[in-house]
């Protein structure tokens, strides 16, 4: 086993337990390797830390696997998808939901969400790249699914040295798949939806809409393919409109308001939510409700300082236009933007915006994105809900 061992006072992390290990954190390799091998780790006074595969096309050099001096093989990776799967059994309806959310469920790297009968799976690393073909085999003993289509259609694969595909691993099928989400019904395109297809992550955070929205008015903006938006007509909205960019996006609101016969209460606009938001304020529009569920602003720390502008700006808009005693849903899946920071942007344009809140709950991602300890990326969805007066 090639041994690769961290420099003195670069070791913390990881020997605590994040599963990383950076390229500026190693100071010697014993042995040679190729890219996408099984590497072991030590710290600098030479104690096994843990076994994972290494990448120098990547600054994250090694993703740990275990902390275990085991074998890597198809027994250790069954056992890791079985336990993930067990742990959604027990704690969400697995009719759709995330089977496996990489380094949170100890499997670096590999994304695998269910649809109804059907696997939308991403193999993100070029150390899970190696494993797919076996990794496909075992989903469909553990799951028996009647379809698996890979989206590795991601640039991050071209920093692990990989190229963009996507396609059947096991079909062919549809892959427009009807699912079912807290009663409402749900068209996700496996093929061409964003990520995997659909963002499950926000299941929990829809459902808590239902006490929010009776005969409100509602605006939900950035709703891709209208998860909030249906939710809130379906729990008793008398309006809503769906604002997004994205013609794909659209096109499927209105598909899914129809499939739950909701066509009359919500209503699509294609634009640019920061100018929508600009455009209601100075036409003096007025809702009950608004929803800001926007892409992640920052995908690095250094992209921070402009992100937080961002946040704000729609967060202050959006305070202006919701009537007093109304309710505003503000989400950021950025991990950058740590809890403590997001709060903190909400506060300064309440000021700004010469509002109070009345924080309700502050909320993450869906039990089945699970976040543990060690590993603070793993907590990287916030949704607080607010009442505006």
């Amino acid at each position: 086993m090639i041994k690769l061992q961290l420099q003195k006072g670069k070791d913390k992390r990881v020997v605590e337990g994040h599963p990383w290990v950076y390229d500026n954190e190693i100071d010697k390799v014993h042995g040679s390797y190729d890219n996408g091998d099984i590497v072991d780790i030590y710290d600098w006074k030479d104690k096994f830390i843990g076994r994972g595969y290494i990448n120098d096309n990547s600054k994250i050099r090694v993703r740990i696997l275990t902390r275990k001096q085991e074998e890597i093989n198809r027994e250790f990776f069954k056992k890791r998808i079985n336990d993930a799967w067990e742990y959604r059994k027990r704690l969400v309806d697995t009719a759709s939901c995330r089977v496996v959310f990489g380094e949170a469920d100890f499997i670096p790297g590999l994304i695998v969400d269910k649809f109804e009968d059907y696997l939308s799976i991403q193999t993100l690393s070029l150390g899970i790249e190696k494993y797919k073909d076996m990794i496909v085999e075992i989903l469909d003993e553990i799951l028996n699914p009647k379809g698996i289509y890979e989206r590795n259609d991601v640039q991050i694969r071209e920093l692990e040295g990989m190229e963009q595909k996507k396609g059947f691993l096991k079909g062919p099928f549809d892959t427009k798949v009807e699912i079912t989400e807290n009663e409402v019904k749900m068209l996700v395109d496996i093929e061409n939806g964003q990520k995997t297809g659909y963002f499950l992550d926000q299941r929990e955070n829809r459902a808590a809409l239902k006490p929010l929205v009776s005969n409100a008015r509602v605006l939900d903006t950035f709703t891709h393919t209208g998860g909030f938006a249906l939710h809130a007509a379906h729990y008793g909205a008398r309006d809503v409109i769906a604002v997004d960019i994205s013609d794909h996006a659209a096109e499927y609101v209105a598909a899914n308001a129809a499939l739950n016969g909701l066509q009359g209460k919500v209503h699509v606009v294609l634009a640019n939510v920061f100018d929508i938001l600009k455009e209601y304020q100075q036409k003096g529009e007025k809702f009950d409700v608004v929803i800001l569920d926007p892409p992640a602003f920052c995908k690095s720390k250094s992209a921070l300082k402009g992100a937080y502008r961002g946040y704000k700006e729609i967060n202050l808009r959006a305070m202006k236009i919701i009537n007093p005693g109304g309710f505003l849903i503000s989400c950021s899946c950025s991990h950058y933007m740590y809890p403590e920071i997001f709060q903190k942007m909400l506060l300064e344009a309440a000021k700004d915006a010469k509002k109070t809140l009345r924080i309700i709950e502050s909320r993450v991602q869906a039990k089945d994105h699970p976040i543990v300890s060690a590993y603070n990326e793993s907590l990287y969805l916030k949704c607080v809900i607010m009442q505006v007066l």
